[in-house]
C-alpha cells in the first residue's frame, strides 16, 4: 500500500494532490450517492452559478460525475488537456460560487460578500494556470533517464523498427538485432543519417536458445540502459494442424528470449541505479485466443512477467512497461499466416509504448482496444469469451487451418 501511495502522489504538489483526492471523493462516493440514493425532491446541482433542483438536478449529476472522473484520470496520467481544463473548471467554480453568493446576499454587500467564498477557488485557478507545464508531455530523454545505449530486438521491421527510430530520435545509441542482416543494415544507415547517433547491428536467430547468448556476447562491452524485448511471431491455425517445431521456436522467441535477455541485462541496470525495459506484448495476452492459442499464451507470459517486474524493480529506479497493441500494419499478419486485415500505424504504437515507460505497468494502444478488452474481461464469462474470440479469429484464419 505504501508503494502504491508513493506512485499515486509522487512528483505532484500537495494542493494538486488534494484536488485529485477531492475529485476522487466526488466521483466514487458523493456523486453516486447523489444519483442513486438522494431523493429527487431534495436534489440540487449548481452549474455556472445557476441552481437546478428536482429532476433537472438529478440529470445534471451525470455530467458532474463525468467531470470528476475525467479529472482523476487527467491527474493520474498527467494528460496535456488538463493544462487548460483544470484552471477553466476551477475558474467557473469560482465564478459560480461568487454569483450564487452575491445573488443570495443581495445589494451592494452581496458584491463584496460573494468574493470571500470564491477567493480560495480563484487562488486554485491561479495556481493551476501557473503550473500548467506540469501537464506538458514528458520528453523521452532516454539517454538522461537510462543511459547511452538501447538494445532493440526484432528491429528489422514493423513495431521494432519504429521503436528503434523513436529511441534514436532522442539521441540514444541503438543496437539493432534480428535475423535479416540487409534490413538491419538499411535501418542502421537510415538512423545514423537522420539522427546522427551511433548504431550497432547484431544478426541472430532469437528463436533458438543460442541466439540470446550471441546477442549478449555482442553487447558485453556496452552498458545497456534500455532493453526493448520486441522480437516475436505469431502462428495462426488450429493447434493440432500446426507444425510442432515451429511452435517450439515461437515459444523460445516470444518467452525464453525476453526472459534470458532481461535477466542478464537487469543486473547492470540495478548496479547503475537506472534503466528501462519494454516488452512488446499483445491484446492476445489478455484474452484466450483460439486459432492463435500458443501466441496468446506466450503474450500472457510476457504481460505477467513485465507487470511483475514493474513492481519489483521500481525501487531500483528501473522503469518497466508492457506494450499491448492490437492489429498493426506490419509483416506480422503475413508471417503468422493470417488473412490480411486493417491495423494501427506501427509508429503510433511505438510512440505510445515508449511514453508509457515510467507511467504504468502496461498500456493498450487505442481506445477501442482498451474498451473492448476491459469490457469483455469484466462482463463475459471465460467460456463465452473464448467462443466469441474463436468466431472472430476464424475470420482472420485460412479455412484449411480451422
Amino acid at each position: 500500500m505504501r508503494e502504491w501511495l508513493f506512485d499515486v502522489f509522487r512528483e505532484r504538489p500537495w494542493w494538486m494532490s488534494a484536488t485529485m483526492i477531492f475529485c476522487a471523493f466526488m466521483a466514487f462516493i458523493y456523486v453516486p450517492w447523489d444519483i442513486f440514493i438522494k431523493p429527487v425532491e431534495r436534489d440540487q446541482e449548481v452549474w455556472f452559478g445557476i441552481l437546478f433542483t428536482g429532476i433537472w438536478a438529478k440529470l445534471l449529476a451525470f455530467p458532474h460525475w463525468f467531470v470528476y472522473s475525467a479529472a482523476i484520470y487527467g491527474f493520474r496520467r498527467r494528460r496535456p488537456w488538463m493544462a487548460f481544463w483544470v484552471p477553466a473548471y476551477t475558474a467557473q467554480v469560482a465564478f459560480g460560487i461568487y454569483l450564487w453568493t452575491a445573488i443570495e446576499t443581495g445589494g451592494f454587500s452581496g458584491i463584496i460578500v460573494g468574493l470571500f467564498p470564491a477567493i480560495p477557488f480563484m487562488g486554485l485557478t491561479y495556481a493551476f494556470w501557473n503550473n500548467r507545464e506540469y501537464f506538458d508531455p514528458k520528453p523521452f530523454s532516454f539517454t538522461a533517464r537510462f543511459g547511452e545505449w538501447a538494445l532493440v530486438t526484432g528491429a528489422s521491421s514493423g513495431i521494432g523498427a519504429s521503436l528503434a527510430r523513436e529511441i534514436a530520435a532522442d539521441g540514444t545509441k541503438v543496437i539493432l538485432t534480428a535475423r535479416r542482416e540487409d534490413r538491419l543494415s538499411a535501418l542502421a544507415t537510415e538512423i545514423e543519417r537522420d539522427f546522427e547517433v551511433e548504431t550497432r547491428i547484431v544478426v541472430a536467430d532469437l528463436a533458438e536458445p543460442e541466439g540470446s547468448k550471441q546477442v549478449l556476447e555482442a553487447v558485453a562491452d556496452l552498458e545497456i540502459g534500455l532493453l526493448v524485448n520486441n522480437a516475436g511471431r505469431g502462428y495462426a491455425g488450429r493447434f493440432d494442424l500446426l507444425d510442432g517445431e515451429t511452435l517450439r521456436r515461437q515459444l523460445v522467441l516470444n518467452c525464453e528470449t525476453p526472459l534470458v535477455l532481461t535477466h542478464a541485462l537487469v543486473q547492470g541496470m540495478r548496479e547503475r541505479g537506472r534503466g528501462g525495459i519494454l516488452f512488446t506484448g499483445s491484446l492476445a495476452g489478455r484474452l484466450p485466443l483460439p486459432l492463435h492459442s500458443v501466441y496468446s499464451a506466450t503474450k500472457a507470459f510476457d504481460r505477467f512477467l513485465g507487470e511483475a517486474l514493474w513492481a519489483e524493480l521500481r525501487a531500483s529506479n528501473i522503469d518497466v512497461v508492457v506494450l499491448e497493441p492490437g492489429s498493426t500494419e506490419t509483416e506480422f499478419q503475413e508471417a503468422a499466416g493470417e488473412i490480411a486485415h486493417s491495423g494501427h500505424d506501427p509508429a503510433e504504437v511505438a510512440c505510445r509504448g515508449l511514453r508509457a515507460l515510467g507511467e504504468q505497468p502496461s498500456v493498450v494502444t487505442g481506445w477501442a482496444n482498451w474498451i473492448m478488452v476491459n469490457a469483455a474481461s469484466r462482463l463475459l464469462t471465460r467460456p463465452i469469451l473464448a467462443l466469441i474470440a474463436h468466431t472472430r479469429m476464424a475470420k482472420q484464419t485460412p479455412e484449411d487451418l480451422h
